[in-house]
This record gives structure tokens, sequence and C-alpha cells, in this order.
């Protein structure tokens, strides 16, 4: 195994994208998620909102549990 086949691109350039939600730049293969598993490595096989924007997002749009409500009495 020689020295070039060790070392990927994206182990030697570090990629900064923009979230869409926040507007902060954060680190592309750590704060984002991959939209398809069999995309590869590329930087368009990662979604455009970063983790913790995506997890207020799904937080927010959850279903209320509807078992916890209670009928009035009337």
């Amino acid at each position: 195994m020689g020295f070039d086949e060790q070392f990927t691109l994206e182990h030697l350039l570090f990629k900064k994208r923009v979230c869409r939600i926040c507007k902060e730049s954060k680190d592309l293969i750590e704060d984002f998620y991959m939209t398809r598993k069999g995309r590869g490595m590329l930087p368009s096989s990662y979604s455009y909102e970063c983790k913790e924007c995506t997890k207020k997002r799904i937080i927010a749009s959850r279903k209320v549990d509807i078992s916890k409500w209670s009928y009035p009495d009337w």
C-alpha cells in the first residue's frame, strides 16, 4: 500500500458549508447529514441544513400525542 493510497482528497482538504437555516459556516463532514449513503463522499451528497437545525425542525414538527388530551366536562 503506497502513500497515495492511504489518503483521499477529503482527508487533505477541510470543506466548509453554510447552513441554509442558521447561516453559520460549519464543517461539511462532521456537521451535516448525508442525503443518500450510496452517493459517496462528494460534497453534493450532503444536505444544506446542519444537524442541529435538522433536529430542531423534526422536534418542532412532531405530532402532538392525542392520548394525553382530555375532553371537557360539559
